[in-house]
């Protein structure tokens, strides 16, 4: 069941407890969401221009994977980490034609995966690194506490996107 207080998680500093409280939520509500559609339904384009869900968990997983690279790393992904996530990242033409065919153990797979590592490397910092300026090479300055709040924000959004194509698919399979 969903737990729906937001308290800080044992393991983690008091105020990433909280983002780790926030992050979780985020994600069962988006697991309840997509729960036993099938290829059928990932794959399922709205319009021509449309994305997929398919389409939209793995752009949900290329938002965390690139924010675990400039939080964890301080840096941009590299080449072979743009040209693997591309299609996720950009979404649009590229991904309606590479990211399909998988099954929701997939994508779910993917999702674990990557949460587990955010969730692993959140233990070891402390809340005064959520608050800690960066710059980057353009001179916008940023904190790693926003770039966590838009790894949320951005899969709040597009989990609103698939429950639109959900309601699609409904209406087609009436």
């Amino acid at each position: 069941m969903i737990n729906y207080r937001i308290k800080s998680v044992g393991g983690y500093s008091e105020r990433i407890g909280e983002l780790v409280s926030m992050l979780e939520h985020t994600r069962a509500v988006t697991l309840k969401e997509i729960k036993g559609l099938t290829q059928k339904d990932l794959d399922y384009l709205t319009d021509e221009g449309s994305n997929s869900i398919g389409a939209l968990l793995m752009h949900i997983a290329s938002i965390e994977f690139v924010h675990q690279v400039i939080t964890f790393e301080e840096r941009d992904i590299n080449k072979v980490e743009f040209l693997k996530w591309q299609a996720a990242l950009e979404l649009g033409q590229q991904a309606r034609h590479t990211i399909k065919l998988n099954q929701l153990d997939f994508y779910l797979n993917e999702l674990a995966l990557i949460r587990e590592r955010t969730l692993s490397q959140l233990k070891s910092y402390n809340d005064d690194w959520l608050f800690e300026e960066r710059q980057w090479d353009n001179g916008v300055k940023h904190n790693c506490y926003y770039l966590w709040f838009h790894v949320l924000e951005d899969e709040i959004s597009h989990r609103g996107q698939i429950r639109i194509i959900k309601r699609r698919l409904l209406q087609n399979n009436q």
